[in-house]
Order: C-alpha cells, then structure tokens, then sequence
C-alpha cells in the first residue's frame, strides 16, 4: 500500500509538470539581438562575453560571445524582465538597462565597455564588499573580509549569526542540531565527530564565504529540521591560468601547521581545477565531569590529546562541447589518520567531602577516516530560461579504531585494590552511497519558471567491532561487547516547483517535494530496522522589494532529519568505565516546520523573526546505573521542541576608515517530552551578540576586533551555561596586494569553554569542555598566475542528504 501510495504521489507531481511543460511548448520565445563598443575608441569590442540575467534576481539564463563585428544573440528568450551584462578581461563590467521580453524581437541600445584604468575610481569610491549581506533567501557571512589567521572551518562557522557550538562541538543552528551542512552546494558525507574532523582540517583561508538558508527550497533534499548551512570555498573567477598559495602556523598549548594550494586552468574548451591542503594538529581537550549519584560526588577528568594529520584533494573537470552542452568529472579524498592519548582520573567523594576511592584510566588510541567521492554531470543548456542537468554520484567512507584500556583502581588510602583492568577493542566501519538524479528548468509566459527533478539514492553500512578482555589464558572476547552492524537504505525522490515574478517588486516560489524511504537493519543475532514510509514537503517562499534600500521577504517549509547512520548503530563504546556512548537502531526520522519573517533595509537586516518546531526530535538521553555507576548516552527520539528567535544586524559604516559588523538575537525555547516515563518541561529565554570592527589604517594596514556573547540556553535536554570570547587580529598586503600576511590572537582572555548543566530522573551532572581556544597564528597567503581563463563550474552533486549522515 506504501509503494501504491509513493508511485500514485510521484504520478501525480509528474502530471502536473508534463501540464507546465505543454503550456510552456504552446508559446514561442522572442530573439534578442545587441552589439559591444569600445567606449574611448567607438569601435566595436570583439570576443567579449555577455551575459543574459532574468531580473530582479539577476539569475544567468544564457551566455555567448560578441563577433568580429561586436555583435550578439540570443534566440527563443521567454517572456520576463532581463538585462544584458558585458565581460571582457581589462574593461570593468557593463550592464544594459532593464528591458522586457513579451512575443516581439528585442534590440538592444549598444553596450559601451570602458577599460578598467578609467573605472578605477568608480570601484574605490564603492568600498569592499561587507562582511555580512542579507539576500531574498539566505543570510551570506563573506568570510574575506574577516581576519581568520589560523582558523579553521569550523570556528568560522561560530561567527555566522544563529550559529554556534554545543558542548561536543556539534553545529547549532537555530537551535537545532538538526542542520545540512554542505560544500559548495555539495553535502559533506559526514555528521558528529567525522564532520567535525573534516571542518577543523578545512582552514579558513580556504573558505569565501557561508550561506544560511533556514528554508531551501523544493530543489534541495528536505533533510536537515532547521536549515542549510553552505560553505563556498575560494574560486577565482578571473580567467588564465592562476592559483593561491597559503602556508600557516599556530600555538596555544601544542604546535599547528597548516599549508594549501589551488589552482585553474582553462584551454578554451577545457576547464581544469584541483586543490590540495594538508595539516598537522597537537591539540588537547579537558573533559571535567561531576556527577552526584545518591549521596556521593564522582569527579572525573578526561585528557584528550590527539595529534592528527590532514590530507585533502579535489580535482575536477568541465569540458566544453559546445554552447549549450556540458560534460564534468570532480573527484575528491580525505584522510585522516591519528594518534591519541587519552587519560582519566575518576575521584569518589562521600557527602562529607571524604574521598573514598578513585581510578585512573590510559587509553592509547590509532584510528583514522578516509573519505574518497566521484562526480559525474552533464548539462544541456536548451535556450534561454531552459535547462536540463544529470548527475551521478559515487562515494565511499571508511574509518578504524585500534585501542587499548589500562584501568587501575585505588581505595581510600591511594593503594590499588587490584591488578589493572586490561582491554582492547577494535572497530571498522565502511559505507557506499550510489546516487542518479536530474534537474530540468523551464521559464516561460510572463516572469513564470517552471523546476522539476528526480532522485534515487542508495546506500549501504557495514560496521564491526571486536572487544577483548586480559586474563590469565591470555586476550579472551568478551561476546557482550563484540558486535556487527549492516544497514541498508534507499531513498526515491520527486519535487516540482513555480515561480512568478509578478513585478519588479513582488516574487513569488512555491515547491513540493515527495519522498519514499525504505530501510533495514541487522545486528550480529536480528534485524532491528525495518522502515517503510513517504513522506511530502511542501515550500513557499515570497519577496517584496518596495524600493531599492527596503525588501521584505517570508518563507516557509516542512523538514525531514533521519538518524545519522552512526546513531542507528547499536554498539557499545566506553571512554571509561563509567561513562559510555551507545546507538540505538530504532530511531526513527523527525520533522519540523519553519516560518521566517525579514526586513532589511540597505542590505542591514532590522528584524528578522524566525519560528521552528520540531516533532519527535533527537537528543542524547543519558540512563544512570545507580549501583554500577555506570552512565551511558543514547540518542532517543523526543516529544517535542519549539524556538522563537527575533535577530537585527548588518554592516554599518562608521567613517572611511572604520566599520562595524553587528549581531543581536534573543530566542525563547521550549522542550516537553516525557523521558524514561517521566514527564519533562524546559523554558529559557537566551540572547547572544556578535561584533566584528574592521579598521582601515596606513600603508595596506587592516585591524580588526571581534567577540561574541552567548547567555545560558536549552540544548536538548541540557542546561548550557554563558559563554564568550574576544580576538584581536592585524593583516597587511604585499607585493602589489598579491600576498597577504596575517597575525592573530584569538581568544584573548582563554574564556570559550564549554559549560552545562543536565537535570533530570536520577540524572544529575555537570560539564565543563576546556580546548586550545586562545592561540597565536600567522598566516601567509599568495595569489599567483594570470588573469584569463574562467574558474570551473559550481555545481551540487546528487549525494547531498546521505552524506551528511555518515
């Protein structure tokens, strides 16, 4: 009855697109036809490129080149608003006025290109472009203009608005940690620990800008409760043969270095790009965990010391068949291997404060992911307006643990009650994602647009692990820990959507999107996942611009996130002997839906109020073994949690040498849910602020200054405590502005620690994470090469949701 039911809705998606289509068949484009000038010689401008943009989004429906003669042409161009933009290398862009496009041929007034000595003036008087701009669908943080010596991915990520850490360093947006983290418009393949890896090995220096999009429309998979987080990665958009060089080194408690290269090449019908980083981290974290158990106090510490190396590549081509048609490969890999010291120091107190006994714990550790993906895409651009796109996916994800547990147990008087505690264990997982889907656009009638596309995903994991115990006939399994895990899911896609420009003024976007789902799952003795569902998304999206400074925009649209594939994963792993992390293969997917409001006036968002709901929500749910002491986290599906957020902030200039990027937000959240039968209610009203001071001085002199504050807030079911911090950061250009050299102190007053409270049944604990915040980094950074050839093509893989699960 399921399948009935998916194969019925996807009919009737398809249906409605095949009435779009035909309606759109039934009318004819018009021809558009102009010529390029030289504006100092009059003469005309051979082999520039010109770009046909649909307005008001200024969207790139078409592109070709001028003739000997200065000449273009664009044919079956359907009805809507458009301008033309002109681009040659040496003459500062062109643009045409508006005009619009109806059944007649169009003739353009001729563009005239005037050579960029003569611009100069007019781009000097214009500024740089601010560190944060609000457009009609996503809020962009454009992380150049912003002094990242020595950051990595994942603390730029902290300085976007709405967006911050928890206590594990998990990605917080909206308050939810329920979020699509994507590079490039690509998903990472990753969640929790391994993408969290990845982003740290990821420097800032190689990022241009973060994209915050709490509702993306149908195009996108509907995973991720609260949104789409997109990092951009640098890609020069000149045209030659060209590329930047980075190199970077840091000290808090340990040594950091960090190096990076990227490069384009284009022969004309063959665009080549490739990029390579590599790093090597000495870094700690210091676990404090209290826990009041009964009437005793257990105070544990945890010293995590990991040295980690870094390698990633990506390399891609584009090439040229002709005008309208494209064919591309992109091929990427990353490992990490590491080597980790872990020890622990567990002190048990009786409620006179009278230690009664303790442990200590050494846990040498090797482990390491690897993560290889190849892109296959072709694109068909029909004509004007119209486009038809194929992509197919391959990745594969594998990761090892090698260690060893040494526990010594003392009493009172600090005398060891026993022979040390030896274990070991060995854990490796692998997963293989297949994906096909295609995307086809139409425009037509007056300012309509027409998306629609499939999508098929499969997937497949595999995980073990061995646990073995020292006795005195030697390493003996211990059958309750060893365990296998293989998890099987395919995901059927179909979304349709329309678009209108109305006016100059007024757009408008709805979207849905149908999704059939199939899984299952088997642990060493049975199958413990077994899932059959369909689910629709719908999207609806509105802009109004009432002139060029005010624009007022809303959204909204139902979510899906699906346990990672880790959380379903139902084995065993101790950190010590009384604390453990353990999966759960019965989860099940949750839901949201999300309203947005905005005003923004001259690109400063004065108000934006944001609502997101969440059902059958996931959280760590932490059970406590009185007797044994022992705690151990799952992740449970949850009743239900709420935030309202209003948020203002922009760039504002305060005189020619100094401006100022501002953030204020305040939320109010709830979360109600019944856990472990009893019943749970949690309020809390929390703010946060964020500003960033750039101050221009002498001789290609930058300063800037930035902090943020965090007050208390719900995480789950956790209480997390204020946190904030300050960095101070210089940078100067060299060598005719090629080369940048940056020297920053972050975390001035060593203050970003993380701080929480967890209440609950017979729950009752405290954290403190405590990690390398406060270092000293300088960065070097160099642009090389020629200015002639175009960058290669950004495009999103079809990989997108089940990557963000691994």
């Amino acid at each position: 009855m399921k399948n009935f039911s998916a194969l019925l809705s996807f009919a009737l998606l398809f249906a409605g697109l095949n009435v779009v289509v035909l309606t759109a068949r039934a009318q004819s484009g018009a021809t558009i036809k102009g010529n390029v000038t030289n504006a100092a010689t009059q003469e005309p401008q051979t082999y520039s490129t010109i770009v046909l943009l649909q307005l008001p989004d200024s969207t790139a429906t078409g592109s070709t080149m001028t003739d000997e003669a200065g000449a273009y042409s664009f044919g079956n161009v359907m009805p809507g608003k458009y301008s033309i933009k002109a681009l040659m290398v040496g003459f500062a862009p062109a643009h045409s006025a508006a005009f619009e496009v109806k059944q007649q041929a169009i003739q353009v007034p001729a563009i005239p290109m005037l050579e960029k000595a003569n611009a100069l003036q007019e781009v000097v008087v214009k500024g740089q472009r601010p560190a944060l701009e609000q457009l009609a669908d996503r809020l962009v943080l454009n992380v150049e203009q912003l002094n990242t010596a020595g950051d990595n991915s994942l603390e730029v990520l902290k300085k976007a608005p709405g967006v911050r850490l928890d206590k594990d360093d998990n990605i917080i947006f909206r308050g939810s940690s329920s979020v699509n983290v994507m590079i490039n418009g690509k998903v990472t393949y990753m969640s929790g620990s391994e993408l969290q890896s990845y982003l740290k090995s990821l420097p800032a220096s190689a990022v241009s800008k973060v994209e915050l999009i709490a509702n993306p429309p149908a195009s996108f998979d509907a995973a991720g409760t609260a949104g789409i987080i997109n990092i951009q990665l640098k890609r020069d958009e000149t045209l030659g043969m060209n590329g930047t060089a980075n190199v970077g080194l840091g000290y808090g408690r340990y040594e950091k270095v960090n190096g990076g290269l990227n490069l384009n090449y284009n022969t004309g019908k063959v665009s080549l790009f490739t990029r390579v980083s590599t790093g090597h981290y000495n870094s700690f974290n210091l676990l404090t965990l209290k826990r009041n158990i009964n009437d005793s106090l257990y105070n544990q510490g945890n010293y995590w010391h990991p040295i980690t190396k870094t390698y990633n590549l990506a390399a891609g081509a584009d090439y040229f068949i002709s005008k309208k048609h494209t064919l591309g490969i992109m091929a990427k890999s990353y490992s990490s291997p590491e080597n980790t010291l872990t020890t622990s120091n567990s002190v048990n107190y009786d409620t006179e404060g009278n230690a009664f006994g303790s442990l200590d714990m050494q846990n040498p550790k090797k482990s390491g992911s690897d993560n290889y993906s190849l892109n296959l895409n072709y694109k068909f651009d029909i004509s004007a307006g119209r486009s038809l796109s194929f992509d197919a996916d391959y990745v594969r994800f594998s990761r090892y643990a090698d260690e060893t547990f040494t526990n010594t147990f003392y009493d009172a008087t600090g005398e060891a009650t026993e022979a040390p505690d030896q274990l070991r264990s060995y854990t490796g997982a692998e997963a293989n994602i297949r994906s096909l889907k295609t995307d086809y656009v139409h425009s037509f009638g007056e300012g309509y647009k027409a998306e629609a596309g499939l999508k098929a995903s499969w997937v497949s994991n595999d995980s073990d692990i061995k646990f073995e115990e020292q006795q005195e006939q030697g390493w003996v399994e211990n059958e309750k820990r060893t365990n296998s895990f293989e998890y099987n899911e395919t995901i059927q896609a179909a979304y349709l959507s329309l678009s209108r420009q109305f006016s100059e003024k007024l757009s408008m976007k709805a979207g849905i999107r149908a999704e059939h789902t199939t899984a299952d799952g088997y642990s060493l003795t049975a199958k413990v996942v077994d899932q059959d569902y369909v689910q629709f998304f719908p999207s609806f999206f509105v802009s109004y611009s009432a002139n060029d400074d005010n624009r007022f925009s809303a959204s909204y649209s139902r979510r899906i996130s699906r346990p990672s594939y880790s959380s379903l994963n139902p084995f065993t792993f101790f950190s010590d002997p009384y604390t453990a992390l353990e999966g759960n293969p019965f989860l099940e997917p949750s839901f949201s839906n999300s309203l947005q409001a905005s005003y923004t006036y001259k690109n400063f968002q004065l108000l934006s109020i944001s609502y997101l709901e969440s059902n059958n929500f996931v959280t760590s749910v932490i059970e406590q073994n009185d007797e044994t002491k022992v705690s151990i986290s799952r992740p449970e599906n949850l009743s239900q949690a709420t935030n309202l957020s209003l948020s203002s902030g922009g760039s504002l200039p305060v005189t020619n040498w100094w401006s100022s990027d501002l953030q204020l937000s305040g939320s109010y959240g709830s979360v109600k849910t019944p856990v472990n039968g009893n019943a749970y209610n949690q309020e809390q009203f929390s703010w946060s602020a964020s500003m960033e001071q750039h101050f221009t001085l002498p001789k290609a002199y930058k300063v800037q200054f930035s902090g943020y504050y965090s007050s208390p807030s719900i995480e789950g079911l956790y209480n997390t405590q204020a946190n904030y911090q300050f960095d101070l950061g210089v940078k100067k250009t060299i060598w005719n502005d090629k080369a940048t050299i940056s020297l920053k102190l972050s975390d001035i007053f060593d203050s970003s620690h993380s701080r929480a409270t967890l209440k609950y049944n017979n729950v009752d604990m405290y954290w403190q994470n405590q990690w390398e915040s406060r270092r000293l980094n300088l960065n070097f950074n160099y642009k090389f090469g020629s200015s002639k050839v175009k960058a290669a093509r950004n495009r999103r893989t079809g990989t997108a949701e089940e990557e963000g699960r691994l």
